[in-house]
């Protein structure tokens, strides 16, 4: 029946975790809660302005399954600059 599958059906391990960090921070402890991926300030104006723009010029698809090349050289570039590792993209 359909009752018994759905008391089957666990909650989602991100939901377990979020809950934890919750109990702990409620009993006082120092959490920094890394489950649910919530952050605890608002977005940056430059983010939203940028993320703005993107919907704009269409760029609203999914990117390549390894990234967007921009990216992988500006992580390079960064890489290189404040930690003297070198990588390609």
């Amino acid at each position: 029946m359909l009752a018994d599958r759905l008391s089957r059906i666990k909650p989602s391990p991100t939901v377990a975790v979020t809950a934890k960090a919750n109990e702990l921070k409620a009993a006082g402890n120092d959490v920094i809660g890394l489950g649910a991926g919530e952050p605890d300030f608002n977005t940056p104006e430059h983010i939203k302005q940028a993320a703005i723009k993107a919907m704009i010029d269409n760029k609203t698809r999914y990117t390549a399954v390894d990234g967007i090349i921009e990216l992988k050289l500006a992580i390079c570039e960064k890489f290189k600059n404040d930690n003297n590792i070198s990588c390609t993209s």
